[in-house]
């Protein structure tokens, strides 16, 4: 009984520890950062990793998740209410959450094990102490870019999954339901304001800084050559989803309050 609560004690503090270096790290990158010179090239580098690189999982995967909530809402009532109420049902469920978390869960496993493993390699390879004894910093030429470059781009590929979504339930409404165009997309617009998609692109802000920021920190722990990356690899992109669910519970309900 003893062992095992020394060793929950050891794990309790070493995750405390860890978020202590993870804000530390955070404010190295606000610290130096924005100094010059600017690291453009590579924040424009990193905006196509994120960005242009994963727009076609983000097309593909809410496409089909607009036309899979279409049917959901269609077919899973008894009655006709079901297949009157797509375009509301779509609308709101895509914009409000399935948007922003579908593009973090699935941008942000892929950015998070990239940047880990990018930067541990780096790490291993004793790149980063270079960086450092050429007196710069590694949070601004590493983490800046790639931090800065997920705020950007979580937000932009989160509004074309709500719109590809969105679409996706067009097609099912056409093309299964038998709902006309107009019916459809006035629904949408009776349904969804202002206020649900700005929070949606609210959220994916929060969440690409939560992935970046983890990949990189876990980047910069690596430790034990290549074996070690795959390890930090594999705790970054458990970590980023995780986060991102639990931030998605706490938004969710400040959003709703405001």
């Amino acid at each position: 009984m003893m062992r095992w609560w020394k060793q929950f004690q050891q794990r309790i503090f070493r995750s405390v520890h860890s978020i202590g270096e993870v804000a530390y790290l955070w404010f190295d990158t606000l610290r130096y950062g924005f100094k010059r010179p600017y690291e453009f090239k590579s924040l424009l580098h990193q905006m196509e990793e994120i960005g242009v690189r994963s727009l076609p999982i983000v097309l593909i995967s809410s496409f089909f998740v607009g036309m899979v909530m279409a049917i959901q809402v269609a077919y899973s009532e008894a009655n006709f209410a079901g297949r009157v109420m797509v375009g509301i049902g779509v609308g709101v469920a895509i914009t409000r959450e399935f948007g922003p978390l579908l593009t973090a869960l699935l941008v942000g496993g892929r950015i998070s094990a990239g940047m880990t493993s990018v930067i541990g390699s780096m790490r291993v390879t004793e790149q980063v102490d270079a960086i450092r004894l050429l007196g710069a910093s590694p949070a601004k030429k590493l983490v800046f870019p790639r931090i800065f470059a997920a705020l950007l781009m979580l937000p932009l590929l989160t509004a074309v999954a709500d719109f590809v979504g969105v679409f996706g339930g067009l097609v099912v409404s056409l093309v299964d339901i038998k709902m006309t165009f107009m019916t459809y997309i006035y629904q949408v617009q009776r349904a969804v304001s202002l206020t649900d998609f700005f929070g949606g692109i609210f959220k994916a802000v929060i969440f690409g800084f939560f992935i970046a920021l983890i990949g990189c920190y876990n980047g910069l722990k690596v430790e034990g050559g290549a074996e070690g990356v795959g390890k930090a690899t594999t705790r970054s992109v458990v970590a980023s989803s995780v986060c991102v669910m639990i931030s998605d519970y706490f938004l969710t309900k400040l959003l709703i309050i405001l």
